[in-house]
């Protein structure tokens, strides 16, 4: 008779994926994606190597996870700043949101947007920057169908802020790069941002 597992089994199953992301999206928020190997995985989430790999078969699986799960946390706060009165003003909200965040979590915000990573991560990478698009772009949507914003494409605007706004960061994020001002680099974002759509 084949085994079938239990709820309890597969509820002590995913506690256990979720221990070695957790311990996993630790290391690369000290220290980049080279602290995250297997080995240091496993010991910080109190587990075998060999149970590491029998829920993600690579380390290229699990950091693909650990990316997803950092950047849809950070695709969802920045969803959750996209509300406002007017549409100017969840613009401004939602860039200061993800520039503030980035800028405080500095070591992750530079593995989330520019690291060198494996193609899969780079692949997840990408999706992720259609995620922050979209949330713009429904920003600037429902602005120029309020007449608070002039008729623009709004997929095609959107995308431009995430791509200057990554671009923006990337250097003050740099671990070799100097500390930066963070509200005179939000500032000068959010007026870009602003400038751009209206």
């Amino acid at each position: 008779m084949p085994y079938r597992p239990t709820e309890r089994t597969e509820a002590k199953r995913a506690a256990t994926r979720e221990r070695i992301v957790r311990a996993a999206l630790e290391l690369v928020a000290r220290g980049g994606y080279r602290e995250a190997q297997v080995a240091a995985v496993a010991q910080r989430a109190d587990v075998a190597t060999g149970t590491v790999y029998r829920h993600f078969p690579s380390k290229a699986d699990l950091l693909t996870e650990v990316f997803r799960v950092a950047s849809q946390h950070e695709v969802d706060a920045v969803a959750q700043a996209a509300r406002g009165a007017t549409a100017q003003d969840r613009i401004a909200a939602a860039v200061e949101t993800f520039a503030r965040r980035a800028l405080q979590g500095r070591r992750l915000a530079w593995a989330l947007l520019a690291e060198p990573v494996d193609p899969a991560v780079e692949a997840e990478r990408l999706q992720f920057r259609r995620a922050y698009a979209d949330v713009f772009a429904r920003t600037i949507a429902l602005g120029v169908q309020d007449h608070q914003l002039p008729e623009q494409d709004p997929h095609f605007t959107a995308t431009a802020l995430v791509g200057a706004i990554g671009e923006a960061l990337v250097g003050p994020l740099s671990p070799t790069h100097a500390a930066t001002d963070a509200d005179v680099l939000v500032a000068h974002l959010t007026t870009f941002c602003l400038r751009a759509t209206t």
